[in-house]
């Protein structure tokens, strides 16, 4: 699965092929973006309007409501079999989810302080975070200040969520960036998440989709860079030596294969 996830709301069947064609992975929405009335409605269409369920994930309602229950009833009547489950917070309620690979959505004061054992769980794939409501369940206004930095609780949470997943071998995906004609600010927060970690970074509109990939995406100077590094560590065969004036050692030998990796998604 590449780097650029699309929400697409589950109550617009219309936008589920678009979705899939313009992202590397499309996540159905039956929870925030289905108002309460059309959420049977949108449930219908996702059995009715059937995509790819390698490149497809179903955002349900938190677990322990109605919702949720109505939800899962639905998805047992189509192939999808990766589900991102809202709010996640009590490991023994995603654990429960037999038969499903599972993306945590730590978007809760609760789920980031659960987010180590979430990622633990042998059926949860990815973890994610959410900024909003996350700040929402503090009893907060606003994730980000006024030029887009986070406030610091919020980078606080990322960072968590990013070392929860990282200790479990799990991908971590960063959160939406709200503001879609922002794009340079999209990429640069992008790039950031590249450069600490996170393996995808969600998106709420098709145009924020090449912004995110061309983030990901290393440039040729990068690939040419990594495997002259990498050439020149096998041909030192040490584990440290000194390469262009700087010391390189295991880790920096990782992010060339990092590197060479990003360049085949």
């Amino acid at each position: 699965m590449g780097p650029a996830l699309l929400f697409a709301p589950a109550d617009r069947p219309e936008r589920y092929a678009k979705a899939a064609d313009r992202s590397d992975a499309v996540i159905l929405d039956l929870e925030d973006a289905v108002a309460p009335g059309a959420k049977a409605a949108a449930r219908g269409h996702l059995v009715d309007t059937p995509l790819d369920p390698d490149a497809t994930m179903v955002r349900i309602n938190a677990l322990g409501t109605p919702e949720s229950g109505l939800d899962l009833a639905a998805l047992a009547c189509t192939r999808y079999r990766t589900v991102m489950v809202a709010k996640a917070e009590d490991p023994d309620a995603v654990a429960a989810l037999a038969g499903f690979h599972v993306v945590a959505l730590c978007e809760t004061a609760a789920g980031i302080m659960a987010a180590p054992e979430l990622a633990r769980l042998p059926n949860v794939v990815a973890l994610m975070w959410g900024a909003e409501d996350l700040v929402a369940s503090l009893g907060g206004t606003s994730s980000r200040f006024a030029d887009g930095r986070y406030r610091a609780v919020a980078m606080q949470a990322r960072s968590q969520l990013l070392l929860a997943a990282g200790a479990a071998g799990k991908v971590a995906v960063d959160s939406i960036y709200a503001d879609i004609p922002d794009l340079a600010g999209l990429g640069a927060e992008a790039e950031d998440a590249v450069a600490s970690g996170f393996g995808a970074k969600a998106c709420i509109h098709p145009g924020q989709v090449p912004v995110v990939r061309a983030a990901y995406r290393p440039t040729d100077a990068d690939v040419a860079a990594a495997r002259e590094l990498l050439a020149a560590a096998e041909a030192a065969g040490t584990g440290v030596f000194a390469f262009n004036g700087k010391m390189v050692d295991g880790p920096i030998l990782l992010h060339a294969r990092q590197t060479l990796r990003r360049a085949t998604l």
